[in-house]
């Protein structure tokens, strides 16, 4: 059986992931896989991205880069991920994956002209999410885990919008038949999101957030975790 493919285009905080593991282990415990169960290319040392036609899907993780840096990775990366495009691979981008796919489908990234957006936040479906194969499956009005300061400022041509928040008009896209992005994490849990505002507190300060109201708003968000298996099951069992 063919593997997943996970992206991996960056870490948490290493004081983090020293008891809790990092992007990668969180991305492939979501999908109900084991680790070992998936392969995982670090892309930021220069490892080879495999042939699309040798892998059942991908997802590509967050980072703490920027889109808009401009590093060798960040560029051949975006070049597979047009490849695996036109190979037709289901793909799943989170936060900065679901940035980078805008970039290197032919959107715009770049930082958000309100800032941050960080905490626990409702996300609401359009109509065209609420008819997705796999964001369809969650209620039109939900709750994710976000933490990003750059955003798909504009959407790659015939991309079909999916998802929004207050903050946020470009929450969720998806390019053909089952290429998606979504700014938001599905793969973070409480203790995540409450690390990272622990981490950003003198950065959400300095731009008018209410440190305490995040904190206090925090949630789980079992329906945004619920898209990773929804997407492993859809690639592995297509």
């Amino acid at each position: 059986m063919k593997k997943l493919l996970i992206i991996k285009t960056g870490g948490s905080f290493e004081e983090f992931t020293r008891e809790h593991d990092d992007f990668e282990h969180w991305t492939a415990n979501g999908m109900g896989l084991s680790f070992e169960d998936c392969l995982c290319v670090d892309v930021r040392t220069g490892s080879s991205l495999p042939d699309p036609a040798d892998i059942a899907g991908c997802v590509i993780t967050g980072s703490h880069d920027m889109v808009t840096d401009d590093l060798p990775w960040i560029h051949t990366t975006a070049r597979w991920l047009r490849e695996a495009l036109h190979a037709d691979l289901p793909l799943l981008g989170i936060c900065f994956g679901h940035q980078l796919m805008a970039h290197a489908l032919g959107g715009k990234a770049g930082y958000h002209p309100d800032g941050l957006e960080i905490g626990t936040v409702d996300i609401t479906l359009t109509e065209d999410g609420m008819a997705d194969p796999l964001m369809g499956s969650l209620p039109s009005f939900f709750k994710a885990h976000v933490t990003h300061s750059q955003t798909a400022l504009e959407l790659p041509p015939n991309t079909t919008l999916l998802a929004a928040s207050d903050h946020d008009p470009h929450q969720s896209f998806r390019i053909g038949l089952h290429a998606w992005g979504v700014q938001f994490h599905p793969e973070f849990d409480t203790s995540a999101i409450h690390f990272y505002v622990q981490q950003l507190q003198e950065k959400i300060t300095d731009q008018g957030g209410d440190v305490a109201n995040i904190r206090e708003t925090v949630v789980e968000t079992p329906e945004s975790t619920s898209l990773l298996k929804r997407f492993a099951a859809y690639c592995l069992n297509s």
